[in-house]
C-alpha cells in the first residue's frame, strides 16, 4: 500500500507544501483536572481544536458522567460513582463536527487536590499530605516543588503519572531533603520507594526531561504509603494481543524464590505469575515432557504496561548437562512499522511486542527447564516489574486492532493519524485492521462493524488466509443526519469447525502531530469505538457506485463498473489520480478521473489482475487539494452579533453623553454601562474577524476514499478441450 501513497505524495508534494493538511476534525486536547476520586464531584475545564458548539462531555463508562456548568463555556461538573473502578477512562466531547478525539481521565480511590499557585522554589513548595494525588501542569523551564512530612521508618511511595495518561510530559522525579538536596532520582517512570531515616520535611521535585511545560504537559503526582501500585494508564497498541480469550483474571500458580539456579518444579500446562525481581533475576522452572509434544509459550509483561523485554530459554536436562532447545524472543508486528516515526515505510502503529509468544518441540522424553528473564533487568530492582507465564498446547486464535490509514503528506505531517471517527455526510473513511495470529492459526477473517449511527454503514474487507491485515470502510450517506453511537468492530473466523468472534480494538494517536520530523507520534488503544456523523458539513467529493449492487463476472473476463461522483468543493488541477486497495484488487493500474466529472467507468481486466474466483470488497483512494471553508454558517451569526453590539454601544454612548452634566451618580453608571458595551463590541469584532478568516476558502489536502465496491468472481466455464 505504501507505494500507492508515495506516488500520490510525489504528485502533490510541490503544490501541497503550503496547504492545510486534511479537513478539520474535533479534537479534545486537555481536561483539567485530569482525574478524580471515586465517589466525588469535580469541576473540569476542557480545551480543544474545532470543538465549537459543544453539547456534551461523555466518558467511556456510565460510572462517570458530566453536566455543563451553567453560565460558563467548556466547563463541566463531573460526577464519579463511588463504585467506579480505579482506571483510566476515555473522555470526549460532542461538537458541531461530531465526536472528538479522546483524552484520558483517571479515577482513583485517593483524595485529590489541584495545584493552584506557583511552586517553583524550595520556599514555595506545595504541602502534600501522604495519601493524596495532586493534579498539575508542568511549569515551563522550571521545577515544581512539593513537600511532605516524613515519619521515621514509615515507607512512602511516590509516583508521577504522565506518559500513561496522554500527557506530553516526560517526567523526572526526584526525592530530596528539606533543603533540596537529591536523595533519589527516577528518570524512567515508575515508583520511588523511600523510607525516611528520621521525622521531618522532605521534598519532591518534578520536571520535564527537557524542561518543556504548559497545559499539554500535565501530570498526576501520587504520594502514598508503601507498598503501592503504580497509577493506572492507557493501553499500548502492543497490548491488543493480550489477554488470550478465556484466560483467568489471575494466574493459578506463582513463582517461588529462590529459583535462579535451583529450578522450581512445575507440570505442563501451566499459568504462573512472577516478577523480574531483584536485579538480574532469572526464574527457572523444571518439568518433564514426552517426545512429539509441542508446547506454546507466552509471556506478558510489556503488554501489561511495563518497560520490560522478556526472554525465554528452553533447555533439555540430561546427565547433568543442559542443551538448548529453543530461544523465544519478541512478538513480531503483523505489519512492518515505520522505521523512524515519520517516513512512510509502514504504519506508526506497532502491534508487536517485546513480550514472548512462540513454541518448542520435544524431541525426546525427559526433563526440561525453562528460564524467564528481563533483557532490560540487569541493574533494575523493581518488584512492580511483573510477568505472566503461560505454557499451553496449541490453542489457535487471533487478536485484532484497527487504525485509520496513514500517510505522510508534507513535512512529516501525520495529523490524520489522530482522526476520530467523526464523519461528514457523504464521507468515507478507511481503516487498516491488523491481526496477531496465535498458536499457528492462519485462516481467513471476516471484518464487520455493528451499532452504527443512522445513515452510516461499514464494509469489512476480508483478511485473507495467512495475511497480516485487511481493511474496513466506514461510509456516511450524503443525506445522513447528525448522529452518534458506540459501535463495535468484530472479526469472525472458523477455528476447528466452530465460528469464533473477536473484538477489534481501535488505535489512535494521543495528539495531532503537525510535523512528525520534530515529534514522533505517540499511539495508544482507545477504550471503545465512538462514531458520529454531522450534517453541518459534507464531504468535498463522494465517489459512489452508480448502482448499489454486487457486480458479478467470470474469472478472466473484463468487468465494467459505473461510478457516480458528487463534487461539492472546488479542486485544484484538472483531475485526481485514483488507485485501489483490497485483497486482490491493489493491482488495478492508477487512473485519472477528471475534476467535476459526474460519472466514470471503472474497467477491471480480471485476467491481467489474475483474480481468482471468490467474493471481494475493495475501495478506491485518491488525494486531492480542495478549497475548504470552515464553518461559514458562523459568519452571518457573528455579523448579527457585531451589529447588535454596535447598536448597544451607540445607545450607551448617547445615554452617557445625555446625562453627563445632569447627575454625577447617574453619569457614573452610564459610563460604566458604556464601558461594558465597548468590551462587548470588542469581543464581537474579534469573533467576527476570527470566523471570517476561518471561513475564507483554504487549499486543503484531503485523503479521498470511495464507497466500498463489491465484486463476485465466478469460475470460468470449462473449455471444450477440458470437457473432452
Amino acid at each position: 500500500m505504501s507505494s500507492r501513497l508515495i506516488c500520490l505524495f510525489a504528485l502533490f508534494a510541490a503544490s501541497a507544501f503550503a496547504q492545510q493538511v486534511t479537513l478539520p476534525l474535533p479534537r479534545l486536547l486537555t481536561v483539567m483536572p485530569m482525574g478524580g476520586q471515586a465517589g466525588t464531584n469535580v469541576e473540569v475545564t476542557i480545551t480543544g481544536e474545532n470543538i465549537e458548539d459543544v453539547t456534551e462531555l461523555a466518558f467511556s463508562s456510565p460510572k462517570v458522567v458530566a453536566k455543563p456548568v451553567v453560565g460558563t463555556t467548556n466547563k463541566f461538573a463531573v460526577s464519579i460513582a463511588a463504585d467506579a473502578s480505579v482506571g483510566v477512562y476515555d473522555a470526549r466531547v460532542m461538537s458541531r463536527l461530531g465526536v472528538s478525539s479522546v483524552r484520558a481521565f483517571s479515577v482513583n480511590k485517593l483524595p485529590e487536590v489541584v495545584r493552584t499557585k506557583a511552586n517553583n522554589t524550595v520556599e514555595t513548595a506545595m504541602a502534600l499530605p501522604v495519601g493524596t494525588i495532586c493534579n498539575a501542569t508542568m511549569t515551563k523551564r522550571a521545577v515544581d516543588f512539593y513537600s511532605f512530612q516524613g515519619v521515621k521508618d514509615k515507607a512512602v511511595a511516590i509516583d508521577c503519572a504522565a506518559v500513561g495518561i496522554d500527557s506530553r510530559l516526560t517526567p523526572v522525579l526526584i526525592l530530596a531533603d528539606a533543603k533540596g538536596g537529591d536523595l533519589k532520582v527516577n528518570r524512567t517512570g515508575g515508583i520511588i520507594d523511600f523510607t525516611p531515616p528520621a521525622d521531618g520535611t522532605y521534598l519532591i521535585k518534578v520536571s520535564d526531561l527537557t524542561y518543556q511545560g504548559g497545559e499539554r504537559h500535565f501530570y498526576r503526582l501520587a504520594l502514598q504509603n508503601s507498598p503501592a501500585q503504580p497509577q493506572p494508564q492507557t493501553a499500548t497498541v502492543s497490548s491488543m494481543s493480550w489477554p488470550p480469550e478465556g484466560l483467568a483474571a489471575s494466574a493459578s500458580a506463582k513463582e517461588t524464590e529462590p529459583n535462579n539456579k535451583d529450578a522450581q518444579k512445575i507440570t505442563l500446562p501451566c499459568d504462573i505469575a512472577g516478577a523480574f525481581y531483584p536485579a538480574a533475576d532469572v526464574d527457572t522452572f523444571e518439568f518433564t515432557a514426552k517426545k512429539g509434544e509441542t508446547w506454546w509459550v507466552e509471556v506478558a509483561s510489556e503488554r501489561l504496561g511495563l518497560n520490560t523485554d522478556p526472554f525465554v530459554l528452553v533447555q533439555q536436562v540430561k546427565d547433568g548437562k543442559f542443551t538448548d532447545v529453543a530461544e523465544l524472543y519478541d512478538i513480531a508486528p503483523p505489519m512492518k512499522t515505520t522505521s523512524n516515526g515519520y517516513s512512510y515505510d509502514g504504519p506508526p502503529y506497532d502491534a508487536g511486542s517485546p513480550d514472548v509468544m512462540g513454541k518448542f518441540e520435544v524431541k525426546e522424553d525427559g526433563a526440561y527447564r525453562l528460564q524467564v528473564r528481563d533483557l532490560f533487568g540487569g541493574t533494575r530492582t523493581d518488584p512492580n516489574n511483573v510477568y505472566r507465564l503461560i505454557v499451553r498446547q496449541a490453542t489457535p486464535d487471533f487478536a485484532l486492532a484497527a487504525w485509520a490509514i496513514h500517510m505522510t503528506l508534507r513535512n512529516g505531517d501525520r495529523a490524520s493519524l489522530s482522526k476520530p471517527m467523526a464523519l461528514r455526510a457523504g464521507d468515507s473513511r478507511a481503516f487498516e485492521v491488523a491481526v496477531q495470529r496465535r498458536d499457528g492459526f492462519d485462516g481467513e477473517i471476516d471484518i464487520s462493524m455493528e451499532n452504527l449511527p443512522p445513515g452510516v454503514t461499514a464494509a469489512g474487507l476480508k483478511i485473507g488466509k495467512g495475511k497480516p491485515y485487511g481493511h474496513l470502510i466506514l461510509t456516511a450517506s450524503s443525506d445522513a443526519k447528525r448522529g452518534f453511537s458506540l459501535a463495535k468492530i468484530v472479526g469472525k473466523a472458523t477455528i476447528n469447525g466452530a465460528v469464533v468472534a473477536r473484538p477489534v480494538r481501535v488505535a489512535s494517536m494521543e495528539w495531532p502531530v503537525k510535523d512528525a520530523k520534530g515529534e514522533i507520534p505517540s499511539p495508544r488503544l482507545m477504550a471503545d469505538v465512538p462514531v458520529s456523523v454531522t450534517d453541518s458539513e459534507q464531504a468535498p467529493v463522494t465517489i459512489a457506485l452508480a448502482e448499489n449492487k454486487v457486480f458479478e463476472a467470470k474469472a478472466g473476463e473484463t468487468l465494467k463498473i459505473p461510478l457516480k461522483l458528487t463534487w461539492r468543493n472546488d479542486f485544484n488541477g484538472t483531475s485526481i489520480k485514483v488507485k485501489a486497495y483490497g485483497e486482490g484488487f491493489s493491482a488495478i493500474k492508477e487512473f485519472d478521473i477528471p475534476i467535476k466529472a459526474a460519472t466514470h467507468e471503472l474497467v477491471l481486466d480480471l485476467a491481467a489482475m489474475k483474480i481468482a474466483p471468490g467474493d471481494y470488497t475493495f475501495a478506491l483512494q485518491s488525494l486531492g487539494i480542495c478549497k475548504y471553508s470552515y464553518n461559514p454558517a458562523a459568519v452571518p451569526l457573528a455579523e448579527a452579533e457585531q451589529k447588535k453590539a454596535e447598536q448597544l454601544l451607540t445607545a450607551a454612548a448617547a445615554e452617557a453623553k445625555k446625562i453627563a452634566a445632569t447627575d454625577a451618580e447617574a453619569a457614573k453608571k452610564a459610563a460604566e454601562k458604556q464601558k461594558q458595551a465597548e468590551a462587548a463590541m470588542t469581543a464581537a469584532s474579534t469573533r467576527m474577524k476570527s470566523v471570517t478568516t476561518a471561513a475564507n476558502p483554504t487549499d486543503t489536502v484531503e485523503i479521498l476514499i470511495s464507497e466500498p465496491i463489491r465484486v463476485s468472481v465466478k469460475a470460468a466455464a470449462p473449455t471444450t478441450a477440458a470437457v473432452k
